[in-house]
């Protein structure tokens, strides 16, 4: 069995409760109808996915979102919705226990989709400091790719000096697994239990701690 070497997380659902599902619910909370939300937020090209590799500006963003909205006959706000959104989200003690106990064992890095590369960085990555927790730390904003494109996790494993089978990619969203698994890098789905953990415990062949959330 090849020898992992480096671990790398997502951020948002893995270290912090989903923003997806915090996204679903504001839409819901200010009658935004589930199409329109796709519209805004799902699919590589959507308003969002441009935000996140900084193709768009904030300020462009903001039109898109408010101009969305209101065809929808809607009447939320992009400045609603990034006043909640910026408030990041909360952590995920288990998993971030889980980092710590890695560090000095492999090598640790981080890749997420984020936004607003102008604001503070604990802004763009819910509140973490995830400089202080990862080696490395891949952000859509600031390198113009997102996951899943496979270039953004050759970029992790390059700042990491490792090839990709011998890295494990945690993430919340199938389709950032299917990216990372399609490059050779072992993949492991988090969601709200602690099966990630176990699966992370084999895969590295050392116990891992368990902390209650």
């Amino acid at each position: 069995m090849t020898e992992i070497r480096a671990a790398i997380f997502d951020i948002g659902g893995v270290l912090t409760v989903s923003p997806v599902t915090a996204i679903i619910d504001f839409s819901r909370g200010h009658g935004i109808s589930d199409a329109t939300r796709t519209h805004i937020f799902a699919g590589h090209n959507c308003p969002w996915s441009r935000y996140e590799r900084s193709e768009l500006t904030v300020d462009q963003f903001a039109a898109e979102f408010d101009a969305i909205v209101r065809a929808q006959g809607g009447n939320a706000t992009s400045a609603a919705f990034f006043k909640f959104f910026f408030q990041g989200f909360p952590p995920r003690p288990e998993m971030l226990a889980v980092v710590e106990a890695l560090r000095g064992r492999v090598r640790l890095g981080c890749i997420t989709n984020n936004v607003a590369r102008e604001r503070p960085e604990q802004n763009r990555t819910s509140g973490l400091d995830v400089q202080g927790l990862f080696e490395v730390v891949i952000e859509s904003a600031k390198v113009g790719v997102r996951k899943p494109e496979p270039r953004i996790y050759r970029m992790a494993c390059e700042a990491l000096s490792v090839e990709p089978h011998q890295a494990v990619f945690l993430d919340d969203l199938g389709a950032n697994l299917k990216g990372a698994r399609e490059l050779g890098m072992h993949t492991i789905k988090v969601d709200h239990t602690l099966s990630a953990i176990d699966e992370l415990e084999a895969v590295l062949g050392f116990a891992l701690p368990r902390v209650a959330s």
